[in-house]
Parts: C-alpha cells; structure tokens; sequence
C-alpha cells in the first residue's frame, strides 16, 4: 500500500498545524447535526495542493462517524452527471444515517465548457439535505463566484517544513527507517509545503536502502516550483527577510504583472501602518507600473528586471522594521468591480457593433459621443426611445441595458407601436 494511503489521517487531530480550519470545519458539521442550523449548507475549503483538504474531510467523517461520498468534480464535470451522482447524494441518507459530501477539486471545472456545471452545483447546495463540503487550490476565480455565494469559506495554509518534517519522523518510527534529520529536512525542503510529495520522496529513498541518508534523498527528490495563489504570493512578499525571497514571491503566481500590482495596492494599507512605509511602498510600485508602461509602448523587455524588483524588494522593505504578520486578504475592489460591470460591458460593446454599421462610424465612436445620449434619451423619454429601438431594431436585453428603471414603459411603447 502507497504510504500516502496507509498514513493518512485517521482522526482529525492527526491533521497537523491546521487548527484553525479544523475548528470552522468542527463547528460547522455540528450545526449540521443539530437540525441543520446552518447559515450556508456547504463548505468551500481552499488551501494549496499537499495541505491536507481532502485528508482533512476523510477524517472529519470517521471522527464524527459520518458516511462519506466523494466526488471528483473536475471528473464529473458535466450538469448532467453533477443532478445525475451529486443531487441523488445530496438528497438521501447514508446507511449508517448519516452522510458527508465531498465534491473534491471544484476549480477544475471550466469556465465556459463547464459553466452549466457550476449551476447545477449551486442548486445542489441549495436543496441538500446533507452537509457538502468542496476543495479547491484557488476558489477565486471568476467562474466560481455562485459557490462562493452559497458556501462558507474555510483557508487551510501551506505546511512549513518544520510541520513536514514532525509527519516525516512519525512514518520513519512506524516503517523502523532510520533517517538522518538532515535527509528529512531536505525532503520537506524540497516539497515546498506540499506533504504528498514529501511521502512519496520518502518512500522512493527508503527503496533506496534501509537507511533514508541525505544522499539517497538528492538522488530521488526534486525541488517543486510551486505556482502559488495570489495571497500566498502575498505573504511571501510582506514577509520576506531577504531580497531573493521578495523577488520570488513576484514570480511565484501566475497573475500577471499588471494583475499582481492591483493586489499589491489592494494590500500595502494592510500591511504597511505609518506614513513613511506607506509613502515608501506606493513609490517603488508607482514606479514598477511605469516601467511596465514603457514596457507594452516601446517593448523594450530589458525594463522588466526594473519593474520586477520595484514591485517585489521595492514594497517588501519599504517597511521600517520587521515583524511577522499574518492578515487576511481580500479581492482587489477593482478586480471586483470590473467583475461586477462585466455584463454592462458586453452589452455596450454588442451596442457599439449593431449602431457602428448603421451610423457609418466606428465603434469608439459609438461608445464615447452616441451611447450616451441614448442613454439619456431611453431613461427621459420612453415613447421616443420605442421609436429608436424599432428603427434599429434593437433587441429587447439592449433597450433594457439602456432605459434602466424604464426599461417596462419603453417595452410598452414599442408593443403598441407594433399594433
């Protein structure tokens, strides 16, 4: 047996240095169990691969006794398959009477070829009569705002090597290994947090020889480059003690630049308290985004480098003195917004492609100097804007995006004017 599989958790005090997770996760599946007396019916819990998500579910439902169904959700993608397997799950009882739901790697659904996939999710949670709990490395991607909606979501942080390490030794006593400390921390070194990949470097160096040396591990393991979410990439940053490590965390994501510099902004007030840090932070990145900017208009990459280390150092040690910290994160209100008006977006710019060809005109045209005087027109005076949109034959989502509150008075006009 696969020593990942033999050593996983069995009880869920045997999932290490996640007590926080382990607390929300406890308190909320006991709501459950007093009648279902719960804010949000389902759970969304993210963290980095190899933290532990899905080892924690499995021994919560044997501590607590529950029946657990798994399912891959990056498998099952399709809407017919989720009401097919998970609506069934989530309105029946275990045998034992008492059933858990995991819908495991719920980021790996797609954002267009599996849009009909996260509906049907939602519904799923919104009908359940048993507690789900869903696990994904990144939860905050735009196609899965509706879970984020209707769950409660739980962080899990990535293991330090020190959490690694203690999990290494307890396998090497069990297997009667010896290990030299040295080999382990190099293991856990190595794994970057991810303490799958730790065991498994573990078992192939014990296959080695009887003895897990520090030789044996270098000949079989390999560094992990983790790419990591955008608030791990931030606590790198504001945390780093040393230049390289700043310079890491800039790299480490796979935002963009420009996508990365939004949520440095985001959190520089939250990091950073007196003025002079403050002043300092904005001024390095100030200056990364220029130099991004001379990047796209004269495409000179040589500036990257510059760029690169204003908004990674340059933030980093615009503080005065270090100390430790950890705080929460949260979305870019700008990100948020952009997300927020996506739709009105769209509708300008389907707008801008049915006007253009009429007018004769292009569509920046349209937007900057037509657009809005429709929009005064549709919101002012709804029987003349039924005349307009019969003339160009707009559709009925558009004249709603343009009349607004008037949108039904406007519809009416046109209705009478088809008789």
């Amino acid at each position: 047996m696969p020593w990942i599989i033999k050593y996983r958790p069995k009880h869920i005090n045997d999932v290490v240095n996640q007590e926080e997770a382990k607390q929300k996760l406890v308190a909320w599946l006991k709501a459950w169990g007093e009648g279902g007396r719960v804010e949000k019916k389902a759970v969304l819990l993210y963290g980095p691969a190899g933290c532990g998500k899905t080892s924690l579910v499995e021994a919560l439902a044997k501590t607590f006794k529950y029946q657990l169904f798994e399912m891959n959700a990056s498998d099952s993608r399709r809407k017919a398959d989720i009401e097919r397997i998970a609506k069934v799950a989530s309105q029946t009882a275990g045998l034992m009477g008492k059933k858990l739901i995991l819908l495991d790697e719920v980021d790996g659904l797609e954002p267009r070829a599996d849009a009909e996939g996260v509906e049907a999710l939602v519904e799923v949670i919104k009908n359940t009569r048993n507690p789900i709990i869903m696990t994904a490395n990144n939860p905050f991607q735009e196609h899965l705002k509706p879970l984020r909606e209707v769950a409660e979501l739980i962080p899990m942080k990535r293991l330090s090597e020190r959490d690694v390490v203690s999990v290494l030794e307890k396998i090497c006593k069990a297997e009667n290994l010896y290990c030299e400390p040295a080999a382990l921390k190099e293991i856990a070194k190595r794994s970057e947090g991810d303490l799958r990949s730790a065991i498994n470097d573990l078992e192939a160096a014990a296959a080695l020889n009887k003895k897990v040396t520090l030789d044996a591990v270098k000949a079989v393991a390999v560094y992990r480059n983790r790419v990591h979410a955008p608030w791990e990439a931030l606590q790198k940053l504001f945390n780093a003690t040393y230049i390289f490590q700043a310079r890491e965390a800039v790299t480490s994501t796979d935002l963009s630049h420009d996508e990365f510099i939004t949520w440095i902004n985001e959190h520089v007030p939250t990091y950073y308290e007196t003025p002079e840090e403050l002043w300092r932070a904005y001024e390095a990145l100030s200056r990364a985004d220029v130099y991004l900017g001379r990047i796209i208009k004269t495409q000179n990459w040589d500036l990257l480098s510059y760029a690169l280390e204003m908004m990674g150092p340059g933030v980093a040690f615009a503080r005065t003195a270090y100390k430790y910290k950890w705080k929460a994160f949260k979305m870019p209100e700008k990100i948020k917004l952009l997300a927020e008006t996506r739709k009105s977006r769209e509708y300008r710019e389907a707008l801008a492609e049915v006007l253009a060809g009429r007018l004769l005109t292009s569509r920046a045209t349209v937007k900057s100097e037509v657009i809005p005087y429709l929009r005064v027109i549709f919101t002012q005076n709804p029987q003349y804007a039924a005349k307009v949109a019969q003339g160009y034959k707009l559709p009925e989502e558009l004249v709603k995006w343009l009349a607004g509150p008037r949108s039904k008075e406007v519809l009416a006009y046109m209705k009478k004017q088809k008789r």
